[in-house]
């Protein structure tokens, strides 16, 4: 991998003190799982070659909390915000935006919604004109989440999702993200659409034909991506994945730069194949 050289001068001034690193983002991104004889399916997106972060990546749904998802009218049924604060080591309003941020992003880019007319039951049918608008006016930020589901007498379902890891983009680049993996299983009756105007490409595809593409040069993962589809990997059905959630570490994981003469080094804690070559 060539790395650019605002990276190089960039890891340079992190390692010598003289670089104050750009404060990252909070970020919620959801990696949607379905049914399927030989394991489970997992949801990606090619982000757009235009795209600022990760151009041409395959990625899972997600992106940056907006200040509104922390609005605490927001219709609410699972774990409460302060259940998932201790599950994050953050506080409540912080968690609450981060669930939020996860079920928007999801709708917004795969027009999945986590959400149902009560606590026991999820939207069945999403697709339509209506909805449609609804999802760009997310899009767009002229639609808040709360009002969404309010409009719509829908409540969101946070424990339909499953905190999976925390990862945390490196020091040295210039867009910095502070981002939480979830899992979530396709609810019976959604089907996801290419809806996302950030994205040129979608597909459903197991775990390990996922890594076995991006190993032969066919598709680009950044290493998060790559280590979580490596996690899932184990895993039998997309309930197996979700039950599993429960007990998995959110310690944040970040990339660390070292020099070898003039040559960066990244190196991933506790990952000894973060671009998954080997």
């Amino acid at each position: 991998m060539t790395m650019p050289e605002s990276w190089i001068a960039r890891a340079r001034g992190v390692l010598s003190g003289e670089y104050v690193p750009v404060e990252p983002r909070r970020a919620a991104t959801v990696v949607l799982l379905r049914e399927h004889p030989d394991g489970p399916e997992a949801y990606l997106l090619r982000r757009h070659a235009g795209m600022q972060f990760a151009a041409g990546m395959y990625a899972f749904p997600g992106g940056a909390v907006d200040p509104r998802d922390a609005d605490h009218e927001v219709a609410w049924a699972g774990p409460a915000p302060e259940v998932w604060a201790g599950r994050f080591g953050t506080g409540p309003a912080e968690a609450r935006a981060i669930v939020a941020a996860a079920v928007r992003e999801t709708f917004e880019e795969s027009g999945v919604l986590l959400a149902g007319p009560d606590t026991d039951s999820v939207v069945s049918d999403t697709t339509g004109d209506d909805w449609e608008a609804d999802r760009a006016a997310l899009v767009d930020r002229t639609l808040g989440l709360t009002e969404f589901l309010d409009r719509r007498g829908l409540v969101l379902r946070s424990d339909l999702l499953g905190a999976w890891s925390r990862w945390i983009t490196p020091e040295f680049e210039d867009r910095r993200y502070d981002t939480w993996f979830f899992v979530a299983t396709l609810p019976e009756g959604q089907l996801t659409r290419d809806v996302s105007g950030e994205a040129d490409r979608v597909t459903w595809a197991r775990p390990v034909d996922v890594l076995a593409r991006h190993k032969a040069g066919e598709l680009g993962m950044l290493p998060p991506t790559i280590e979580t589809l490596r996690n899932l990997s184990a895993y039998a059905t997309p309930a197996d994945a979700q039950a599993a959630a429960a007990d998995r570490p959110l310690a944040p994981t970040m990339a660390e730069p070292r020099f070898e003469g003039d040559r960066l080094i990244i190196e991933w804690p506790g990952i000894p194949d973060p671009f998954g070559t080997a």
